[in-house]
């Protein structure tokens, strides 16, 4: 990929990721005691895995993905 276009993507990419944290900071206030106690763990978990730098963020979104699952059933099951 050519630099330009990379360090362009890594921008987008940070813009992105604050426009997340400000969007979840905002949902905190309103999100139930057991909602929100299920979202620290998986982001607690999350985080962790990766700051793993032996592992590829492949086989961190792999490992995530069976956690985070159970995680969007409950809030489905809750939501509908």
């Amino acid at each position: 990929m050519d630099a330009k276009v990379r360090a362009m993507l890594q921008s987008d990419i940070e813009m992105t990721q604050e426009r997340f944290c400000g969007a979840m900071a905002g949902r905190l206030p309103d999100l139930a005691d057991d909602t929100l106690e299920r979202y620290f763990g998986a982001l607690s978990k999350m985080v962790e895995k990766l700051e793993d730098h032996e592992k590829s963020l492949g086989q961190v979104l792999n490992e995530m993905l069976g956690e985070v699952a159970t995680l969007v059933m409950q809030e489905m099951q809750r939501d509908g």
